[in-house]
């Protein structure tokens, strides 16, 4: 169990729980669906009061829970020993455990930071562990000068006076999606692309997969959150039979400001084919033991997290059996989806300004609002609770883009009947690193596409 007590050690240390239905109090680990007794690193008596302080991530530290923690838990042991255990894995589930406990030593690493007990983490090292890329800047004026064009053709041409952001801002209220109606729309949106999946995404997927439930989701409008919204994979109802029932609830921001278009992008992104069809299938191959431990307990500030967040912003593209957005057959759409992908470039520069360069929160407020067309509302979280936060700043930030430019090149790259199976884990779980070793020994002898 050197898996589950490494991730919900680091977990717990700041101040997760996995077993919280809500993603207000889920953190590091995304998921618990296996079946299996909490290791130690949950169960201790320490961890519940350290979780109940915040752990490391609370404004104050409780030292005192922490050392109390510590005493209790070797998370160093716990880390060493899944990397100890990967040397004799074969081949891609060697490598992917090799990542997730590098990702694990700096979390670790960057919790002492914080407790004033180690060295400070470098930024590039802890992007590149999560992503697998060093630091670098976004560049958003291709996508932003796309919008000016597409805002023109929709009859919002933007103004020398009041510029792209105001005519941005005139479009989304009146496409605004209204936060009291989010059950109601969100299920129509589910339906149809849970309907355009099953035709441009399961055919290409094992027959097995084609029963599994893509969407079993309850959307849950929640007031004052930090996060614009939060997917919780449950997974732990079983039927009569003792099957899963692939059960997830959305938490959705009730002061989150969205247009309608940007709501789709949304909805695919988190549920279907996102985030909840990806862990509904993982799940599903656990059961049938076709994935190991490591796939019921997902955890954010990883390499495979990197690749959940590019395939699911690559979702909506996958739906409509796409590879781009100008395939897209709305013009609204395309909007939303480019002003999507900018609030994860955003998400990047963010990152990089905070990070990467020191500055401060209103400077880059004003950049994500003005260069990524961000609503106020994001800029300041983003730049704040997020941005600011001394582990998602310098790990999950950055993941998003990176992971959004990997997948979208892959399905450049390869046919779907190649690439949507391995993406979705039909040959294990894969992560930003090791869904290249697995698509090289698939297709060596079958050419990638030519270039579009």
């Amino acid at each position: 169990m050197y898996v589950a007590d490494a991730i919900l050690g680091i977990d717990t240390l700041w101040g997760g729980d996995v077993m919280s239905p809500s993603g207000a109090g889920r953190f590091i680990a995304d998921s618990w669906f296996s079946g299996e007794p909490l290791p130690a690193a949950y169960t201790r008596a320490a961890a519940a009061r350290l979780r109940k302080s915040g752990g490391v991530s609370a404004m104050t530290p409780d030292r005192e829970a922490v050392e109390a923690y510590l005493r209790e838990v070797n998370i160093s042991y716990a880390i060493d020993g899944m990397r100890d255990e990967a040397s004799r894995c074969g081949e891609p589930r060697r490598t992917y455990l090799v990542g997730l406990a590098r990702c694990l030593d700096v979390m670790w690493d960057l919790a002492l930071e914080v407790l004033g007990k180690g060295d400070p983490v470098a930024y590039a090292r802890a992007v590149e562990a999560s992503t697998g890329k060093p630091p670098e800047p976004s560049r958003p004026e291709a996508k932003r000068e796309r919008i000016m064009e597409l805002l023109g053709r929709a009859g919002y041409r933007p103004s020398q006076t009041d510029g792209i952001l105001a005519a941005v801002d005139a479009w989304r209220r009146a496409r605004a999606t209204p936060m009291a109606s989010v059950p109601a729309l969100g299920a129509a949106e589910i339906a149809r692309l849970d309907a355009l999946s099953a035709i441009h995404l399961v055919p290409y997927l094992p027959r097995e997969l084609h029963r599994v439930p893509r969407a079993n989701i309850e959307f849950v409008p929640i007031k004052d959150a930090w996060f614009s919204g939060s997917m919780n994979y449950i997974g732990r109802a079983r039927t009569d039979t003792g099957a899963p029932r692939y059960e997830a609830t959305y938490e959705i921001n009730a002061s989150l400001e969205i247009s309608y278009p940007e709501f789709e992008q949304l909805v695919s992104h988190e549920v279907v084919p996102g985030h909840v069809t990806t862990f509904a299938y993982l799940q599903d191959l656990y059961y049938r033991g076709k994935a190991g431990f490591e796939a019921t307990v997902l955890t954010m500030n990883t390499r495979a997290a990197t690749l959940f967040e590019g395939l699911a912003n690559n979702a909506v593209l996958i739906a409509h059996g796409v590879t781009e957005i100008e395939e897209l057959p709305d013009e609204d759409l395309r909007i939303g989806v480019l002003l999507a992908l900018l609030q994860d470039d955003a998400k990047n520069q963010c990152s990089y300004m905070t990070w990467g360069e020191g500055r401060e929160q209103r400077e880059i407020a004003v950049t994500l609002r003005r260069d990524f067309l961000v609503s106020e509302e994001r800029a300041q979280k983003l730049s704040g609770s997020w941005g600011r936060h001394p582990l998602l700043g310098r790990m999950y930030l950055p993941a998003y883009r990176a992971g959004t430019e990997k997948v979208a090149q892959l399905r450049r790259d390869y046919p779907a009947e190649s690439v949507l199976p391995v993406l979705y884990g039909s040959s294990g779980l894969v992560d930003i690193h090791t869904v290249d070793l697995i698509l090289t020994v698939q297709t060596s002898q079958q050419p990638p596409k030519a270039p579009r």
